[in-house]
């Protein structure tokens, strides 16, 4: 089974994130793409983040009804930092005939350095990275930098010796932020189509504990 990886702190999970994981999933014939919440994220602060639990409950809402979607709550079976290297391992380990493809955006590809490990993630698995905000040209600059003995397979394909690759896919560009629907939503206006219906209408039952959580957010 070919399985895609879509990890983030999804604080909340949006339209964006939704169309992103739909995008790859089709451009790489993928059997399925999981959401995976972050519990502890390594490179931001845990204010103003969601419970784990409400931010899985939202990732059931934010894909129901669509094919070839799912989400997975490994992260939170781990203390402490959610570091993407464990969680590969963790999938490698529980899911060893499976084919592992991790998203991530341009803009973070071109920050690998900064993760723990980062340089060896396509040791555990091939990587799409996904142009929304940086330009084509950088990701490959920078896998040539980088990784000099990866191959370059066809037109924004690149294969690494261990037989994983980096897919550079372009998809429609939604520039939809968590900061920004967060800032819309304790204003009161309405973020429809910003974000999944089922998403939406469960943060309005949960109103008074997200805005707990949200209006400490620096």
């Amino acid at each position: 089974m070919k399985i895609g990886l879509l990890g983030g702190s999804f604080n909340p999970v949006h339209t964006g994130h939704v169309r992103m994981a739909i995008e790859v999933r089709e451009a790489l014939d993928l059997d399925r793409v999981e959401l995976i919440p972050v519990r502890h994220p390594p490179h931001k602060t845990d204010e103003g983040l969601l419970p784990f639990s409400l931010r899985m409950e939202l990732c059931n809402a934010s894909i129901q009804g669509v094919p070839g979607l799912g989400s997975n709550p490994i992260e939170g079976r781990r203390p402490g930092p959610s570091f993407t290297c464990d969680t590969l391992t963790c999938y490698r380990e529980e899911q060893p005939e499976s084919e592992l493809v991790f998203i991530m955006g341009a803009a973070t590809f071109l920050e690998l350095e900064s993760w723990k490990r980062g340089l060896e993630l396509p040791e555990l698995a091939s990587l799409a990275v996904v142009n929304r905000w940086t330009a084509a040209e950088k990701v490959a600059e920078t896998i040539a930098a980088r990784w000099p003995d990866a191959e370059r397979e066809a037109d924004g394909v690149w294969r690494f010796s261990s037989g994983h690759a980096v897919h550079r896919i372009a998809i429609p560009r939604l520039d939809i932020k968590a900061a920004m629907l967060r800032e819309r939503w304790l204003q009161g206006r309405d973020i429809s189509f910003l974000v999944p219906c089922g998403v939406r209408d469960m943060l309005e039952e949960h109103r008074k504990e997200v805005t707990s959580y949200w209006e400490k957010r620096p």
